[in-house]
């Protein structure tokens, strides 16, 4: 399955791609704002987003409202990712229509878990 990570921090788009390849997910691919992720999702199919929220010009969280606002992406299951967990935010991504939300730091076994809960058994 195509998995899109959309961060604007390099490192942390490698520290997500390797926890993915630990679960089995080969095929990755990396946007770097939610401009060019949006992009990326109109000429490819995902199975899955996994985002940042923090970015410029475009966050994570305009870029779930935009997918979800799209009738061609808006099925996609969404990730959401960041290093702040304030309730409002988590409240505010679920409202928006986020599958799931990832404080970090992370590991496999989480990120496995929220994959999980959203992808059922892979």
């Amino acid at each position: 399955m195509p998995v899109l990570i959309v961060d604007d921090y390099k490192t942390m788009l490698r520290i997500v791609r390797n926890l993915l390849k630990q679960i089995g997910f080969e095929n990755v691919d990396e946007a770097t704002d939610g401009a060019s992720a949006l992009s990326l999702m109109r000429t490819k199919k995902y199975g899955l987003v996994i985002s940042d929220w923090n970015m410029d010009p475009m966050s994570g969280y305009e870029l779930l409202k935009e997918v979800r606002a799209d009738a061609q992406l808006k099925h996609i299951p969404f990730i959401m990712v960041t290093a702040e967990s304030k309730t409002e935010n988590v409240i505010s991504a679920k409202q928006a229509g986020v599958n799931n939300y990832i404080v970090k730091p992370f590991n496999a076994d989480t990120l496995k878990t929220k994959l999980q809960a959203v992808l059922g058994n892979f």
